[in-house]
């Protein structure tokens, strides 16, 4: 199976690419909040138990899609580059495909707060994520990530580029840029 790993700030457009990259390529879309959405009306968001069952679902999620012998995933994630755990968080994704025989992608979207800001709102993102629709919580939420780096940049090492380094990785602007437009720069890249 071949694990694509669409990562970057909030509101990037990672699930709207990685829609389009699936539309290209047969994989399966796995974005970030189908393992959220589901726990929130019972846990608070970031909690012990929260953290616990969405990080273990999906864990699962990609064992069964490595042991279905899908041809692929495509999961998105808002990742602290920063930070050790989420680089650790990865890796265990990682390591679950690589030991099944499988191949592991990164694809990187980059585009700066105003645009984001922008996108933060639109239907497609709205519809797919309930807990996205308090726009006033929700814009001030994307504000408030920006303390974390959630994008690689030349001059300033993370922990995260170590996983990085090891594994095909594409950074793409996608600031001026439609989801199709990216979704087709990403298949070509990946060979589909």
């Amino acid at each position: 199976m071949h694990l694509v790993v669409v990562f970057g700030p909030p509101a990037v457009g990672k699930m709207t690419v990685g829609h389009e990259i699936c539309a290209r390529t047969g994989y399966k879309l796995f974005h970030n909040h189908m393992t959220i959405e589901p726990f929130l009306g019972i846990f608070e968001f970031g909690s012990p138990s929260f953290l616990r069952l969405s990080g273990e679902l999906r864990r699962r999620v990609v064992q069964e899609a490595v042991a279905a012998d899908l041809p692929g995933l495509v999961f998105t994630f808002v990742w602290g580059l920063e930070l050790e755990e989420d680089r650790d968080f990865v890796q265990r994704f990682v390591d679950v495909v690589e030991e099944g025989g499988g191949k592991v992608s990164f694809v990187e979207l980059a585009a700066p707060l105003p645009t984001r800001l922008d996108r933060n709102n639109t239907e497609f993102r709205l519809a797919e994520k309930k807990s996205k629709r308090d726009r006033t919580f929700n814009d001030d939420n994307l504000r408030a990530m920006e303390e974390y780096v959630m994008n690689t940049r030349p001059g300033v090492r993370t922990v995260g580029e170590d996983l990085l380094d090891r594994h095909p990785h594409l950074r793409v602007d996608n600031t001026d840029r439609s989801a199709a437009d990216v979704a087709d720069e990403v298949a070509a890249w990946l060979g589909a």
